[in-house]
């Protein structure tokens, strides 16, 4: 099991970074959220949960360990892998599932992209307990300033949303509108930062629409 890893940013992608950890790259999986906060060149500490499967070894990188822990307890629920854990926590927070939980609230459950009515039934009775008790109120930002972007970022983001379950419309609409908010507002980092913060807005922006 790797706890957690403390390197250098190398890299930044839509659903991933490279963490350079004394010369060996690691490909770490993670939510617009961690990656959004990740910057070229500086060092950092991701703590991390390793999936085996068959045929692969893959990481997944979390900016704190309450995030992680949520992550490995909602795959105790059947049908949750870890690709649906990591897009709950794209969509929540750790505080908003416990929230969602506890609260028996199906709709922003449902929020997430794969999650349907009775999954969302399902995740509330097994995950009854298990996350603990919300200690905030769970709720999620709205999209805000930072997101923007030339044509080629918006089909990396449009893309991205569309891998993560909505379809081209709804995800371009999305994204249009996350870019008019900007006010023209140009976003601040590398091209892969400023994707991060677009695809991150523009998942704030869809949960909402969806309660």
């Amino acid at each position: 099991m790797i706890a957690h890893l403390t390197g250098t940013v190398a890299g930044i992608r839509l659903d991933s970074a490279v963490l350079d950890v004394n010369g060996v790259g690691y490909l770490v999986h993670a939510t617009p959220g961690t990656l959004g906060t990740l910057r070229h060149g500086a060092t950092v500490t991701l703590f991390t949960s390793l999936v085996v499967r068959e045929d692969a070894m893959t990481v997944f990188g979390f900016a704190d360990d309450d995030e992680r822990a949520v992550f490995e307890t909602v795959q105790s629920v059947s049908g949750v892998g870890p690709r649906l854990a990591l897009a709950m926590l794209a969509v929540h927070s750790p505080e908003a599932l416990r929230a969602a939980v506890a609260g028996e609230d199906l709709k922003a459950l449902e929020r997430v992209p794969g999650i349907g009515r009775k999954s969302a039934q399902r995740i509330v009775l097994e995950l009854s307990g298990k996350l603990g008790a919300p200690v905030g109120t769970g709720s999620a930002a709205a999209a805000g300033a930072g997101a923007g972007g030339d044509d080629a970022r918006r089909d990396e983001v449009v893309s991205a949303l569309v891998g993560l379950g909505w379809t081209q419309k709804v995800a371009e609409e999305a994204v249009d509108a996350v870019r008019e908010d900007s006010d023209g507002d140009a976003p601040t980092g590398t091209p892969s930062e400023q994707v991060a913060a677009t695809l991150r807005a523009a998942l704030r922006l869809l949960g909402g629409r969806r309660g």
